[in-house]
């Protein structure tokens, strides 16, 4: 009998530690958050490699990374680095960013950004995107594991 209720106690306080850890707070930072000003930084730098070549911007990805294009065909890291040199953009701006934590280790991004940038046609257009990026904080470092683009139509 005495077995059956240190079983029963080990196994209600194992039942409580695995609930209580993994109930992570989740939250929208705030706007002096110094975590989320990093975050914003390096969407930024991503939003500036389309305008100017950024060569610290392989450190914001995973090597893991995955990301879904606008016109819905996946991508990995390399290609979300890679630079078109031949065409860039033009007045690379970035919106209202959101930072969503959950716990210590995972961020949402929800973004804004527009540009400039030339058609097949040679012509000049502006080409707004809204995006959610995906952070993950591993080994100290936080880096886009994630990401998926929409094209949306630009404000007036």
């Amino acid at each position: 009998m005495k077995k059956k209720n240190i079983f029963t106690l080990v196994v209600c306080t194992c039942l409580f530690l695995s609930v209580s850890v993994s109930a992570q707070k989740a939250y929208w930072a705030s706007p002096n958050d110094s975590t989320a000003k990093k975050l914003i930084a390096m969407e930024k730098m991503w939003l500036d490699a389309s305008c100017n070549p950024q060569p610290s911007l392989k450190e914001v990805f995973a090597n893991d990374f995955q990301g879904t294009s606008t016109s819905g065909i996946r991508y990995n890291k390399e290609e979300a680095i890679a630079s078109d040199t031949n065409t860039p953009d033009r007045q690379c701006t970035l919106g209202d960013v959101k930072i969503h934590f959950y716990g210590d280790t995972v961020a949402l991004a929800y973004g804004s950004e527009s540009s400039l940038r030339k058609g097949a046609d040679g012509k000049e257009y502006k080409r707004c995107l809204v995006w959610t990026d995906t952070w993950l904080k591993r080994d100290g470092k936080w880096q886009i594991i994630a990401a998926q683009d929409n094209v949306v139509e630009c404000p007036k």
